[in-house]
């Protein structure tokens, strides 16, 4: 497998680098090289600046993997790169130039998100969210257990309102120079399903896994979905496309 781009995978909001780890152990026992970086969630401009720092670290071709908010920060990060050879969309945003990750939210209907969330002031000014831990379960990953949402819960990751409002800086999304795969749920509460398909209609994807009864935390509740996706973008991106 060392001729295979190493998978980068980068987390949404309201979720840290753990919440990959389903998918991590089921690549490990493929083989898969994986390095899930840590998000900051603070803009879109400075988050993808980290995660393009990651990936020319590791000075070799990196397929990038998003889920959530995530997917802002890869469609940045991955423009005009040419150690990214292909993105994967894991029930996440895919802009184009100018799209925020607020307003596209609202472009269909359907997320209930807005009314889970807790705002909290950021010291020198602005504000970050999160989801209120009664809530999550439901609102979050509402196919995983009970202990499991509960854990989630209590290692969210806060996002700044700034990070969900910037608009995409770059003229020319990565979807739009690299091949781009998209698997998610149709029981998504945060993003809406419509909204996930038009994403994937838009960029001509290259493979869509649509998930019955998945919910937002497609890699917990639906981790095997998420690596067959990774796996096979993976198969084509090494064979040139």
């Amino acid at each position: 497998m060392s001729d295979q781009p190493t998978v980068v995978l980068v987390h949404g909001a309201f979720a840290e680098s753990a919440s990959w780890n389903p998918v991590i152990a089921q690549l490990h026992a493929r083989s898969v090289d994986v390095v899930a970086a840590a998000n900051p969630l603070r803009t879109v401009t400075d988050d993808a600046a980290y995660v393009r720092d990651v990936v020319t670290g590791l000075g070799r071709p990196v397929l990038l993997v998003a889920h959530s908010y995530g997917g802002m920060v890869i469609t940045e990060a991955g423009s005009n790169n040419e150690q990214v050879t292909g993105l994967v969309y894991a029930s996440a945003f895919t802009p184009d130039h100018g799209e925020n990750a607020l307003d596209l939210s609202m472009k269909f209907p359907g997320s209930t998100l807005g009314d889970a969330l807790v705002p909290s002031p950021i010291p020198g000014g602005g504000t970050e969210f999160r989801i209120q831990p009664e809530k999550f379960h439901h609102q979050f990953v509402a196919d995983a257990s009970a202990d499991e949402a509960e854990l989630m819960a209590v290692t969210q990751r806060p996002v700044t309102q700034a990070a969900l409002t910037e608009p995409l800086p770059t003229e020319t999304p990565a979807w739009r120079q690299v091949p781009s795969w998209f698997v998610f749920g149709d029981q998504d509460r945060n993003i809406p399903p419509a909204l996930l398909r038009f994403f994937a209609e838009r960029a001509g994807s290259k493979g869509t896994r649509e998930v019955a009864g998945a919910s937002h935390a497609i890699s917990v509740g639906a981790a095997s979905a998420v690596t067959e996706t990774i796996v096979e973008a993976l198969a084509a991106v090494s064979n040139g496309g």
